[in-house]
């Protein structure tokens, strides 16, 4: 199976925070989190459709003036996502700057953010250019399970964590994975051809079978089209199988609620990028500053049952010590560590919060 999700971190496990996922057969791309982002070059950006922010912490949301440094003057459309006060957040940022001029530009860059309070709660508004970034349409909306996206392609929830403020973690998942079989393709005479990518589209649509796909088709010395029905291409040549999913944790203190809710969103997952801010031997540390420790990390990977996990955002303070703190999230997540360590049962104070 060929990936369509290519994630990748932007930065080195010890810089701001954020991972970038490519999609493979599409030009579009969608960010985990806005660290420094001097490593993304403008293409990149300009391929962005989606940003989900964790919170606001300078080292998580510092990148978002690129981005709109970027974007601006182009005619595009960008989703934001982020925790409580989210909204807030970006009206402030935008509103930091002057919007005198903006009638000179023809295009009209928007940005359309989505506030997430709960697993079920969200809020939305909208900010444009050619309204000189004033907040619009306000408005409260429900979420179904965390569920902030959901479109032909990915699925993406959000669940929140306990960072002494609100910190979301994320998941993206392919809505299907689907494989063509070329070698069935020939057998009904039936070419390769961009017409592929959209049986593919039908069925991520969830198009009923009876809908009618066109098929270029080449017979017996002549061109024609063909029509063919989607359940039987669907049948015959079509192999429909889970997507793919990548998860993202960071900055989290290690409560038995925080635990469960990075399990359950992380549960099975291809891929989970997490925090390993702390080693384990500074545990009380990580606890007073809301984090995670190289074996809490490893031990939560493997209770969600991943397949691969990427430990980053290492405090600055173990600089020169990456590999030991690779081997002791590695050993957790292998189960060669010993028994997980106990959770917190209930946060810490947030007035002890302090950067790492």
């Amino acid at each position: 199976m060929t990936p369509l999700l290519h994630p990748f971190l932007v930065n080195q496990p010890f810089g701001d925070p954020a991972v970038y996922v490519e999609f493979k057969f599409a030009k579009r791309a969608v960010l985990f989190d806005l660290g420094d982002l001097h490593a993304l070059n403008a293409r990149k950006i300009l391929r962005l459709s989606d940003i989900f922010v964790s919170h606001i912490h300078v080292d998580h949301f510092i990148g978002f003036d690129q981005v709109l440094r970027i974007l601006l003057g182009r005619d595009q459309e960008v989703r934001l996502y982020g925790p409580a006060g989210f909204l807030d957040a970006v009206e402030h940022r935008l509103g930091s700057y002057a919007w005198n001029l903006v009638e000179r530009y023809v295009s009209d860059l928007k940005f359309l953010a989505t506030e997430v309070r709960s697993a079920s709660e969200a809020r939305s508004a909208v900010f444009r250019l050619q309204n000189r970034f004033r907040r619009e349409g306000a408005g409260e909306h429900f979420l179904v399970d965390g569920m902030v996206l959901d479109d032909s392609t990915i699925r993406v929830r959000a669940a929140v964590l306990d960072h002494g403020i609100p910190c979301l973690a994320y998941a993206v998942e392919e809505t299907a994975h689907v494989n063509v079989w070329k070698t069935r393709l020939l057998e009904m005479g039936l070419p390769v051809g961009p017409w592929l990518r959209e049986l593919k589209n039908a069925v991520l649509r969830g198009d009923p079978d009876e809908t009618k796909i066109r098929v270029w088709s080449k017979r017996d010395g002549t061109n024609k089209d063909l029509f063919l029905p989607l359940g039987r291409l669907k049948t015959k040549v079509l192999r429909i199988v889970p997507g793919q999913k990548i998860a993202y944790v960071v900055d989290a203190a290690f409560t038995e609620e925080n635990a469960r809710r990075i399990v359950e969103l992380a549960h099975g997952a291809d891929t989970l990028f997490i925090e390993a801010c702390f080693a384990q031997e500074d545990v009380e540390r990580a606890a007073l500053r809301y984090h995670l420790t190289t074996a809490q990390a490893g031990h939560l990977a493997r209770q969600a049952g991943v397949r691969r996990m990427v430990p980053f955002h290492f405090s600055p303070r173990y600089k020169g010590e990456e590999a030991r703190l690779r081997r002791e999230t590695t050993e957790a997540f292998a189960g060669k560590a010993g028994p997980a360590p106990p959770p917190w049962r209930q946060s810490v104070s947030s007035s002890t919060t302090r950067s790492v």
